[in-house]
């Protein structure tokens, strides 16, 4: 006996018990209808949602040029699992995996879209967790040499006192520096950067203290310097060993008494700003040399922190590539896996002069002709791969050991990341089972005991 066909209302009921978000949108991207889970998950009532565009809802990486529904309008076919992030009520990024289809009437017209959205914050928090402590805040390193930073941030945050990041370029002191930001009292001030070597100096005093009108010819009226933007919160000056002898005094001044003197104004404003330093350069020699106060030096080298260049630290290179092309799928919409031994050797034997910064421009560059699978010599830019080809040269007595230390790397991450399941790692490195159990015994590697394939056959009959 033929089951009835279920009503608008039964249909209802079952959106609204289901743990997905599920919204639609009509052809002018204007929310149609928004379920109990997406209001969960988003934060945002559903009487606040409907009527709005999608893309003032979610916030989401996958918004306009890159939106999933417009996709799937445009070709007609639906998309299964993307990977994304939306923003919150709250202001929290919130990883989800979307799911796209034509919404059609009765007749068979196009009258919109419907996306189904999954919460992935607990997927992300196993993975962390995965890593170890391989995670700070938005920065990722095994290295004990970043470690041992990473265990000097906190109580650093923690004081008001002022700090000298020391690195070469590329090496991340900014990242540092909001880093400690996000992990101190002041998370809640402004976070205000200004490059000291970008500006020349008459245009930088007046980009720090500000002025008032009619200071110099042009001035029609008052503009905030960095300080007064960056009250209650960090003002973050990098490249300090660039500034004149001139505005050394000046800076000094505000170290030592607090308050500073806008360009044009007769009277001092008070500074409630803590200040966060950043140079590639020695900055004791240029005080030997005599181009930079020592006064000054002893005011700002208070809370110190040295970040290592990336060639003392190569055992990152696997994990800050993971990392990168996470953030390259997401904002690209592509569905790169990952890097292939090959590849990984090659950006094993560079020097990363430009570093941290220099491997993250590698990356996106192969994203220009890499959209899937695995990223592949052929996808890396040409000019390195030229360099490469001289450090393989130079390189080649020690590169078999190199390789195999590679290999492991790569297995052990591929390993952690599928949560142990021999099959989906085999399948994500791109190599046959039985090619990946032969390198786990060769190698010596000592997998993690759970083997995970019990837990993603529930995680896909769940989803079923």
């Amino acid at each position: 006996m033929p089951c009835d066909e279920p009503s608008f209302a039964q249909y209802q009921t079952i959106l609204e018990s289901i743990s997905d978000g599920v919204f639609t949108v009509d052809q002018q991207w204007h929310i149609t209808s928004f379920n109990r889970a997406a209001e969960e998950i988003t934060g945002i009532p559903r009487q606040e949602a409907l009527g709005k565009r999608c893309s003032e809802v979610f916030r989401s990486t996958m918004c306009n040029d890159q939106c999933c529904l417009r996709e799937t309008q445009r070709t007609g076919k639906p998309l299964v699992g993307r990977i994304g992030y939306i923003i919150d009520a709250d202001g929290n990024r919130i990883p989800i995996s979307l799911s796209t289809a034509v919404l059609r009437d009765s007749s068979g017209v196009v009258i919109g879209g419907a996306e189904t959205f999954r919460d992935l914050s607990e997927v992300e928090a196993l993975r962390n967790e995965l890593e170890g402590g391989g995670r700070m805040g938005d920065l990722v390193s095994r290295s004990p040499l970043m470690q041992r930073v990473f265990a000097s941030l906190k109580p650093i945050a923690a004081s008001f006192s002022t700090v000298l990041l020391l690195g070469e370029t590329g090496t991340g002191k900014e990242l540092i520096a909001r880093t400690i930001h996000e992990q101190s009292p002041r998370r809640k001030g402004p976070f205000i950067a200004l490059n000291c070597g970008a500006l020349p100096e008459t245009l930088f005093e007046s980009e720090l203290f500000g002025y008032k009108a009619g200071a110099f010819t042009g001035a029609n009226k008052d503009k905030p310097g960095r300080f007064t933007l960056a009250a209650g919160g960090v003002l973050f000056l990098d490249e300090i060993g660039t500034i004149s002898p001139a505005m050394q005094v000046r800076l000094l001044r505000v170290l030592q008494e607090q308050t500073f003197d806008p360009l044009g104004s007769v009277f001092s404003e008070k500074s409630d700003v803590r200040i966060i330093v950043a140079t590639n350069s020695n900055l004791f020699e240029l005080v030997q040399a005599g181009d930079f106060r020592e006064d000054l030096y002893y005011r700002i080298n208070v809370a110190r922190v040295e970040l290592p260049p990336l060639r003392k630290r190569k055992e990152d290179i696997p994990l800050l590539c993971m990392n990168f092309i996470d953030h390259f799928n997401v904002l690209q919409g592509k569905q790169v896996e990952g890097l292939n031994f090959e590849t990984l050797s090659l950006l094993m034997l560079h020097s990363w002069p430009g570093n941290v910064r220099e491997l993250r421009n590698v990356i996106e560059r192969a994203f220009i002709v890499c959209d899937t699978g695995l990223i592949e010599p052929g996808h890396l830019p040409e000019d390195f791969l030229a360099l490469a080809a001289r450090a393989s040269t130079a390189h080649h007595v020690g590169l078999g050991k190199s390789l195999k230390m590679l290999e492991s790397q790569m297995i052990i991450d591929a390993l952690h990341r599928n949560n142990g399941n021999r099959l989906a790692t085999a399948k994500k490195l791109g190599i046959h089972k039985s090619t990946l159990f032969r390198k786990i015994r060769e190698l010596g590697i000592h997998p993690p005991h759970r083997d995970g394939r019990s837990q993603l056959q529930k995680s896909g009959t769940e989803s079923q």
